[in-house]
């Protein structure tokens, strides 16, 4: 996919960073939208449906955590790669950003540059046309991994991406104690930087909806699927 096809969405409620973070990344040659708040946003999220999705934390009118949410449940952004911009030692809204369904996040102040080199980071992780085409079954538990849909019990259950990656790559070898550092590489992606929590965070998320059991952590090592 080219630059000029790539839609990213930056959704800020400072003019000025809209206008500087929005000329830096179209002078590099993205489609680039904008919203200055998160009503506006998820209203132009669906309608441009853009590839990464960068918000603000606090905005008048909905703040970015509840619009990453409900742009999450929208089918045709399940593979939105979503950042937030958060103030400098808000640490509260880096974990509530990721339970939103947060891909990462970017702290302010920040070079346009920098923004840019990160923009670049998290454009890579995007996998349009990656998805592998097969479906495994573990007990009660399907996984199609060419639909990204989880069916527990014959019902549909709908995942945000990274916790769906993250599931994936644990239910490939059940058994398996998969180290933080491996999680990281092949969820994440080692060029984008996350803290430690983030795994914990998605770990919790996915034994409230696939089952506590299914989940044995290894303290000091990592994680593992049991059947």
């Amino acid at each position: 996919m080219e630059k000029k096809d790539i839609k990213i969405l930056l959704v800020d409620d400072e003019p000025d960073i809209l206008e500087i973070v929005g000329y830096n990344l179209s002078a590099e040659g993205y489609k680039v939208f904008t919203a200055e708040n998160g009503v506006e946003g998820v209203k132009k999220a669906k309608k441009e449906k853009p590839h990464l999705i960068i918000l603000d934390v606090m905005m008048p009118e909905m703040d970015g955590i509840e619009a990453c949410e409900q742009i999450r449940v929208i089918p045709e952004l399940k593979d939105a790669v979503i950042t937030f911009l958060t103030a400098r030692g808000e640490d509260y809204s880096q974990v509530a950003g990721f339970e939103a369904g947060a891909d990462d996040y970017i702290t302010k102040p920040i070079k346009p540059k920098v923004l840019v080199s990160k923009v670049k980071a998290l454009l890579r992780r995007y996998k349009e046309e990656e998805k592998q085409e097969n479906v495994v079954k573990i007990g009660n538990l399907t996984i199609d991994r060419d639909e990204y849909k989880i069916i527990l019990k014959g019902k549909e259950i709908i995942l945000p991406r990274k916790e769906f990656e993250l599931l994936s790559l644990l239910t490939s070898k059940p058994g398996k104690v998969f180290k933080r550092e491996e999680i990281l590489d092949k969820v994440w992606g080692n060029e984008v930087v996350v803290g430690g929590r983030t795994i914990d965070v998605h770990i919790r998320k996915l034994r409230e909806k696939i089952g506590d059991d299914s989940f044995k952590t290894v303290k000091g090592v990592g994680y593992k699927f049991v059947n």
